[in-house]
């Protein structure tokens, strides 16, 4: 018998001093009560219950292993409240993962989270790479990419576009591509972490995939030398929206041709398990959603329909 019930069954014919009585508020049958019982006084070799005819009482060890019990079974109950709340009001750790380039626009999530549950405490690391999530301990990442890992459970938050530019000094000593073939002849500045290599992927004016494999003399894992070098003229990139959205809206960084789209990517919200989900990690993807969807427009310049929906 599962040691659990045999010490609920026991602590309940003590308070309530008969097996029928305990049997009636526990909802079994008087015999599975006596099976209990007995089957806990087996295990000890001692006996726990004095019974009579009208009246069951505690044996001097019954007493001191009932008020054992009493606390065991309080904790427990204890426990179960306890993790009940953390289902419906944010509290605790919240230890989070989140891209390098991105961080900027999680911070005032991370602002108004605390500041609206005092009772939350928030764990927050930075990178462009993470071992693993179940791994390193962390209770959520949010992500650019979606990781490898198919057991994680992964929730698009919005969508997002490159945008092919480069700063018109680039320009005054080259030719502008016409068309997307053109890219193979220019400085193509790569970033380490686009995940198609030196193929870059895009979609045509007919709405079909198309390709074009590219070279340069600037491969980085670094967004703030990607940038610079850029800017700077050093030749054509493909730059994410949070890492040069406003040289792009602004005219410092010319975008070339508009009519080929680069494919569409999503910011994610990763998490190991989508049953029982905390509050604190539930709510906080909800703020994010929010927080993103708010930047819509410059994270897909192209206004895709598929990229302003959330889902889970």
């Amino acid at each position: 018998m599962d040691r659990f019930d045999t010490m609920r069954v026991f602590a309940k014919v003590a308070e309530i001093g008969s097996f029928a009585g305990a049997a009636a508020r526990l909802d079994i049958s008087p015999s599975m009560v006596s099976q209990h019982v007995k089957a806990l006084e087996e295990r000890l070799g001692a006996r726990l219950l004095n019974r009579t005819t009208r009246k069951v009482g505690l044996t001097e060890i019954g007493r001191e292993y009932y008020e054992r019990c009493a606390q065991i079974l309080t904790d427990f109950d204890e426990a179960d409240r306890i993790a009940s709340a953390l289902q419906l009001t944010p509290r605790g750790r919240l230890r989070i993962f989140c891209d390098t380039n991105i961080a900027r626009f999680i911070a005032p999530v991370v602002a108004h989270f605390l500041e609206d549950f005092p009772e939350v405490t928030i764990d927050l690391r930075t990178g462009n790479q993470m071992a693993g999530l179940v791994e390193e301990g962390f209770d959520l990442a949010i992500r650019a990419v979606v990781p490898p890992d198919s057991s994680l459970i992964v929730r698009r938050l919005v969508g997002w576009r490159h945008t092919l530019c480069c700063a018109p000094r680039y320009l005054e000593n080259h030719p502008a591509p016409v068309c997307l073939a053109d890219l193979a002849a220019h400085n193509c500045l790569r970033y380490a972490h686009y995940p198609f290599g030196d193929e870059w992927h895009f979609t045509d004016p007919d709405g079909k995939p198309a390709t074009v494999r590219v070279s340069g003399n600037l491969l980085t894992s670094s967004a703030a030398i990607y940038r610079t070098i850029l800017l700077n003229g050093g030749g054509l990139a493909l730059v994410a929206p949070f890492i040069a959205e406003e040289e792009v809206r602004s005219g410092t960084l010319v975008s070339l041709l508009p009519e080929y789209r680069p494919v569409e990517f999503a910011i994610n919200a990763i998490y190991p398990h989508r049953r029982y989900l905390a509050a604190t990690v539930r709510t906080f993807i909800d703020m994010s959603a929010g927080r993103f969807v708010e930047h819509q427009r410059w994270l897909d310049p192209f206004g895709s329909k598929e990229s302003s929906a959330t889902r889970r």
